[in-house]
């Protein structure tokens, strides 16, 4: 499993993904989740992904083949989308035909294959725009009442949101919410883990403005784990019955 999260703020986007994926408890390996489509100044496309490996990549596999086509239209590759929307769209129903040409390989074993993504970005004079795709290609976007989107492990990580993060919130507290979430996660769930891939993209620049690997033992991400502990037990003690 995994635990990928994404804020739409009045100054930009902040992604955060970890990298796990389990086969089972004594199969665990590390792959990345979050893939960056860029020409900057004039788009930049963030997609995160859970799930099925199989399908995620294989839909990441036919998203970059379209691009890299030669006869590529705004009506096959993202880079060339004339909307966000028109992005969704095309992630959407790539996702749900790989996903669906997946399962009938499966059908034999009585398995199924599910992934879902987050897809966020802009366009040169375009706005800021974060969409959620379920495996069957339809898909909710981020709002000024809901700025934030999570898939895959999202429960342990989300109440920290819930509380914090509103559309008026600055990046860099952005960056610690996020983070504090995944903290809330990586304490509470074995299938969720490091490095963790984080991403920031001011609004209008188009570009990826910040992007860090943070690996196990990180000191800096240490520190603020340790320091959201202590804060938490300092305020339960103080709260009266």
């Amino acid at each position: 499993m995994t635990y990928c999260v994404g804020l739409l703020l009045n100054q930009g986007m902040v992604l955060l993904s970890d990298t796990r994926t389990n086969a089972g408890l004594d199969n665990i390996a590390t792959y990345r989740k979050m893939f960056v489509f860029e020409d900057p100044g004039e788009r930049v496309i963030v997609i995160l992904t859970a799930g099925s490996l199989s399908v995620t990549q294989t839909t990441l596999a036919r998203l970059r083949e379209a691009i890299e086509d030669p006869e590529a239209t705004d009506a096959t590759s993202v880079m060339k989308a004339p909307t966000m929307l028109k992005v969704a769209e095309m992630v959407g129903n790539t996702l749900s035909a790989v996903r669906r040409d997946i399962e009938e390989k499966l059908a034999s074993m009585n398995q199924g294959a599910l992934a879902t993504m987050i897809v966020a970005g802009q366009r040169r004079n375009g706005a800021m725009r974060m969409f959620l795709i379920y495996p069957e290609g339809n898909f909710i976007e981020a709002t000024e009442d809901t700025p934030f989107l999570q898939i895959g492990e999202h429960k342990y990580g989300k109440p920290i949101l819930d509380r914090v993060v509103k559309p008026s919130t600055s990046l860099a507290d952005a960056q610690k919410a996020v983070l504090l979430s995944m903290d809330s996660t990586l304490r509470s769930n074995l299938s969720v883990g490091m490095p963790l891939d984080l991403l920031t993209v001011e609004k209008d620049q188009c570009r990826v403005a910040m992007r860090r690997r943070i690996e196990a033992g990180d000191p800096q991400f240490k520190a603020m784990s340790e320091a959201w502990s202590t804060a938490l037990r300092d305020g339960f003690t103080r709260i009266p019955i």
